[in-house]
């Protein structure tokens, strides 16, 4: 009997009812994480001309928001492995919440700066945590459920465009509405804490010491930095996406505004809607499959979308590429947390962290490459990393401590 079936039926709870809880509590995390950098999202502009900034300054101070997620992440990662992600994600969460209101109170430069550095780390240190938590639901419930969790995060930035929209029009000081929503942050990190599953109360291992001396450092296994590399290539592909979609159909297809912002809701959505079906795509094929089909799927709709001179054509590529990216990172997510269920929050942390510097990298890379290339050939760099990913895809077969859900016999 494990120690969350036994820590159920001490709390006179059935293991089912306990678990399903526990995944309702994962998708009210993820859908709070996407929620709150949704509602910061639509107040940039608005943040901006508080501030007083130009887009260039705004521009580096982004860059902050990136860096504070990665040392969140980094930090975060051991902590959840030390004092179990049911201590570590509400705490998170709560931090992610109240963070989110101190863009509202910047007035210059450096207070912004200072505000979105803190907000990155709050974001960085949630989104880890709760990823190491869904990487043991899924593993309690020995089936892929990985992917739902991702959409739920792309629902709660649906949500927050409109909470956002609604509060722009109402005329609403970006204080208010971000304070506001930083308290309904602090409310639901609180309520669903007591749904999150109990840790395993196993202690980690420790290392053999030599001569008396200190246990050997644990090294991140070269496979985890693999993964971490792939979750690069795939994230940096979503940061083209979220960044030159549309400006591709206005300046290569020359399609108005409105038409041209449909490029990145065909991604999005096409995206959310494919993270739905990932899971039962990946119980049936299995996770190698997932990723080598659907990077190459992502390839192929790119490719068109770069070389079409039409704009529905062009639409309908965008549109693929989501689709096909939609089961990829979850899928290394999945991978580098079931690697080692004792240091699951360190591995994840690792792919989070260079998935994310990709995310950022992406649009930053695409733009100096248009001073020696039309805008539509420089995204076949996404086109090739998606490539990469799959052809070195059979990296998620490797299994050295457990075996992946879904993955049972998958030979993709």
């Amino acid at each position: 009997m494990t120690t969350s079936t036994r820590s159920a039926a001490r709390a006179g709870t059935p293991p089912a009812a306990r678990l399903r809880a526990g995944r309702a509590a994962t998708f009210a995390y993820f859908a709070l994480n996407g929620f709150l950098m949704g509602m910061w999202i639509v107040h940039i502009p608005s943040v901006e001309h508080r501030a007083g900034i130009s887009h260039a300054v705004l521009g580096w101070l982004l860059l902050l928001l990136g860096a504070g997620a990665f040392v969140g992440m980094q930090i975060v990662g051991p902590l959840t492995d030390r004092f179990g992600a049911r201590t570590v994600v509400p705490l998170s969460a709560a931090l992610c919440s109240v963070t989110l209101f101190l863009p509202g109170l910047a007035t210059h430069a450096w207070s912004l700066g200072s505000a979105l550095l803190l907000l990155g780390f709050g974001n960085g240190c949630l989104d880890v945590s709760m990823n190491a938590h869904a990487v043991q639901v899924e593993r309690d419930y020995r089936r892929p459920v990985m992917s739902a969790f991702h959409a739920t995060f792309s629902l709660g930035g649906v949500l927050a465009s409109l909470v956002g929209a609604r509060t722009l029009a109402w005329g609403w000081h970006p204080a208010a509405s971000l304070g506001a929503v930083a308290l309904l942050g602090l409310a639901a990190a609180a309520l669903a804490a007591p749904a999150l599953l109990p840790t395993d109360g196993s202690p980690a291992p420790v290392s053999p010491t030599v001569d008396g001396a200190a246990p050997a450092r644990r090294t991140t296994p070269r496979r985890i930095w693999l993964l971490a590399v792939l979750a690069l290539m795939i994230m940096l592909c979503e940061g083209v996406a979220n960044d030159w979609s549309a400006l591709h159909l206005r300046t290569v297809l020359d399609a108005s505004a409105a038409t041209a912002a449909l490029a990145y809701g065909a991604f999005a959505t096409a995206m959310t809607v494919g993270r739905l079906l990932a899971d039962r795509a990946a119980g049936r094929l299995g996770p190698v499959a997932v990723l080598r089909y659907g990077a190459a799927t992502a390839a192929a709709g790119l490719t068109a979308a770069a070389l079409s001179p039409w704009i529905p054509l062009a639409l309908a590529g965008w549109a693929v590429f989501g689709a096909g990216l939609s089961g990829c990172v979850p899928q290394l997510f999945s991978a580098a947390g079931h690697a080692d269920p004792d240091n699951a929050g360190t591995n994840v942390s690792r792919v989070a962290g260079l998935g994310y510097l990709g995310m950022l990298a992406g649009p930053a890379v695409i733009g100096p490459l248009t001073r020696f290339a039309p805008l539509n050939l420089t995204l076949l760099l996404p086109v090739a990393c998606c490539l990469v990913a799959a052809a070195t895809a059979g990296i998620l077969r490797t299994r050295p401590t457990t075996t992946l859900p879904g993955d049972v016999g998958a030979t993709a």
